[in-house]
């Protein structure tokens, strides 16, 4: 069974996620997403690297998240998975408040 912890980044306004963002675990995805989304900082950081796989509707849960955002706030992932980072350059290839950072 897939297994997925997030938790809020200690030095910057965001969450960290670990494990696999799947059909198993994308509720609890999308309500951190969520909980995220609701912060007002212009700066919002989702740390990826140690997560395992993400599917599409988990990116897809990001890019919802992404066109919530006011045009003055971004939302960073930090150190996403590959996949991930070829899923949106497909599927959202343009959207100005979703950057990824290496």
């Amino acid at each position: 069974m897939a297994a997925l912890e997030v938790r809020p980044l200690p030095d910057r306004p965001g969450v960290r996620a670990a494990g696999e963002v799947s059909l198993t675990t994308l509720t609890a995805w999308e309500e951190a997403l969520d909980r995220l989304a609701e912060r007002r900082d212009n700066e919002l950081y989702v740390e990826l690297s140690a997560v395992t796989f993400i599917d599409v509707a988990g990116a897809s849960a990001l890019a919802m998240t992404a066109q919530r955002l006011d045009a003055d706030q971004r939302l960073y992932l930090d150190r996403p998975p590959f996949g991930l980072r070829r899923i949106l350059d497909v599927f959202w290839p343009d959207l100005p408040t979703l950057e990824v950072v290496a």
